[in-house]
């Protein structure tokens, strides 16, 4: 049985590991694979149809814990434990629930100290007793009566609010930031989460009237004052990155990558004309993969120059799921309106703009999308099933047919004109 301790508008863990709110996705997946042993039997749970709608949960089922990430961020909002009879939980050191201990009414006072009134769901038959960042909600079940009401006193009014009665048993808790279970957010990463990593906040394809030039990357890391760790706090840096740019100069302006892939075969050459079907590659492309970014960086074997650029959505259900941090992207737009003004107007894609939507901005695709469908050897299958990428651009948006969520890679400009077919199927994805 885990023993934690809770921290209200924090973490809920202990001195080995903490989920703390704000944590990326990722970091809780570590935590768990790391101490495996320990916490089992845990839960992916998330929308396939609508992923965006619907928060992505992990569900530890044999603790009784469920982390609720903001399915936006993807960083986690609230840490709900619905089930205390299988875990120990402890605040300053001090238990409230325990094998010993049966976290009632009277004990949640006496460890927690005073706050405002309980409030009474009727429909649920649970009374929600909130402190700031932290809620326990009381089941009724064992009453039969209509819960009892307190007459307080207030200046020259007497206001009626509900009782809870003694003995009452938490059912659940949550901890969350602010006031208000209903309206929190999942709050900016802590400082404790970027553990030496750069990490972006947002970043914005720059474009000429042909097609992508390259990116522009807002950066966040954590930076710390005249070597007092006490003053750390995020830091913003931003960078740019142009197709074209040689390896000195992506390294410049981002680091090290977290891993070099070199391309050990072309799997669409076979969409060649027949000659070029059968020339071996003297030498191979190879990937900068920034993890933390949500961005790969294709280089040419032969003059290390960019000449391409892969953002990741790192939508659940997706093969590449959890291997990146989403890249929140921006793509402007200068589109023409049809009308006797002929005017221009400014639009944006992101990373959560639907096919449809790039579709009416972009126009449709010439070409018959190319069905993509991975497994990285013989014995592995996909169990998502496959995705299509069509070309627009000098970018290829690959999505699902079921909603249409999309990734993204960016071309540079060719030496000569190629093949618009050849263009889309050349170098889709990286792999892993």
């Amino acid at each position: 049985m885990l023993d934690l301790e809770v921290v209200p508008e924090r973490s809920l863990g202990n001195e080995q590991w903490e989920f703390a709110l704000g944590m990326p996705f990722s970091q809780a997946i570590c935590i768990l694979q790391k101490h495996c042993r320990i916490i089992k039997n845990v839960q992916v749970l998330y929308s396939e149809q609508t992923p965006l709608s619907h928060d992505l949960i992990l569900n530890l089922t044999q603790d009784g814990i469920k982390l609720l990430f903001d399915a936006t961020t993807q960083r986690l909002k609230v840490v709900e434990v619905y089930d205390l009879s299988k875990v120990k939980l402890k605040y300053c050191g001090v238990h409230f629930n325990s094998q010993a201990i049966a976290p009632t009414i009277e004990q949640i006072d006496q460890s927690f100290g005073a706050t405002h009134p309980g409030v009474y769901n009727a429909a649920e038959q649970l009374f929600h007793l909130n402190f700031r960042g932290l809620s326990f909600s009381f089941q009724l079940d064992s009453w039969n009566e209509a819960p009892k009401y307190e007459l307080f006193p207030l200046t020259h009014f007497f206001f009626l609010f509900p009782q809870i009665p003694h003995g009452a048993m938490v059912k659940r808790m949550h901890i969350y930031t602010g006031n208000n279970l209903q309206e929190t957010r999942a709050p900016a990463m802590p400082l404790a989460c970027f553990l030496g990593n750069i990490y972006a906040d947002c970043v914005d394809v720059l474009r000429d009237g042909t097609g992508p030039l390259g990116l522009k990357l807002r950066l966040l890391t954590a930076g710390s004052g005249l070597g007092v760790m006490a003053d750390a706090k995020v830091r913003f840096l931003e960078r740019s990155i142009f197709f074209g740019d040689s390896c000195q100069d992506v390294l410049g302006a981002l680091g090290s990558p977290h891993k070099v892939f070199y391309k050990s075969e072309d799997k669409m050459k076979i969409h060649s004309p027949s000659p070029h079907k059968q020339v071996p590659s003297k030498c191979n492309d190879y990937f900068f993969n920034y993890f933390t970014l949500g961005v790969d960086i294709l280089f040419d074997s032969t003059t290390h120059l960019v000449k391409k650029v892969v953002l990741h959505t790192n939508y659940p259900g997706h093969y590449n799921f959890n291997i990146y941090h989403r890249c929140d992207f921006r793509i402007p737009l200068l589109i023409k309106r049809d009308g006797a003004d002929s005017q221009t107007e400014d639009c944006i894609l992101t990373t959560y703009s639907k096919w449809d939507q790039v579709q009416e901005l972009l126009g449709h695709p010439m070409e018959k999308p190319v069905v993509l469908h991975r497994s990285s050897s013989a014995n592995n299958t996909n169990p998502f099933g496959s995705t299509f990428c069509f070309g627009l651009q000098r970018m290829i948006f690959e999505f699902w047919p079921t909603h249409a969520e999309f990734w993204l890679s960016l071309l540079g400009k060719p030496d000569k004109k190629p093949d618009p077919v050849q263009m889309l199927l050349r170098e889709i994805r990286p792999v892993n």
